[in-house]
């Protein structure tokens, strides 16, 4: 198996976590996350990162969870914001469990090509990285989000928020990777 092979299965074996874990909590919840405005949605995924970097500095947990549970919801949030993106926010759920599984899966086998294009491109070089750079890659990428929602979207170059939420989930997966190794 070579190593893009390699990362791709990785990938998707991490992936398939994060959709069960998504689904159990559909189960639990419904889309209830079919509320969520944009930047409350921005806002949910700047503290799961903001909490794996204070992890990642203090070196403990006073809660018991540590980094990569927060990663995986950080994957989740991230579909999640591809989705609110596509439908826009509810003011009640309007979706059920399938379907908002069939857009998970949309939306992970979106990520998943991407990150194959840019992994070939890129060379494993996210291989080599600490995983304390993913969370800052993705601290910067929140931080661009809360911009781009600033500017009500009138950006002049930005590749725009879907872009953003897409680097979020494959940073956050690498993590997850990572982490498993």
């Amino acid at each position: 198996m070579t190593s893009l092979e390699k990362t791709n299965t990785q990938f998707e074996k991490a992936m398939a976590e994060c959709r069960a874990l998504f689904e159990k909590k559909l189960h639990d919840y419904k889309a209830s996350w079919r509320i969520l405005r944009p930047t409350a949605l921005t806002d949910q995924l700047f503290i799961k990162a903001k909490r794996i970097r204070s992890l990642e500095i203090k070196k403990e947990s006073k809660v018991g969870e540590g980094i990569r549970p927060e990663f995986v919801a950080l994957i989740n949030y991230g579909i999640v914001g591809l989705i609110q993106l596509d439908k826009g926010f509810a003011d009640v759920v309007d979706i059920t469990n399938d379907e908002a599984m069939a857009l998970y899966d949309q939306y992970a086998h979106e990520a998943l090509e991407l990150m194959k294009r840019k992994n070939h491109d890129y060379d494993e070089a996210w291989r080599s990285m600490r995983i304390s750079s993913y969370t800052d890659f993705i601290l910067t990428k929140i931080e661009r989000i809360k911009e781009i929602e600033d500017l009500e979207g009138a950006t002049l170059v930005s590749e725009g928020i879907g872009a953003n939420y897409m680097d979020i989930i494959n940073y956050a997966v690498f993590g997850v990777i990572k982490l498993s190794e």
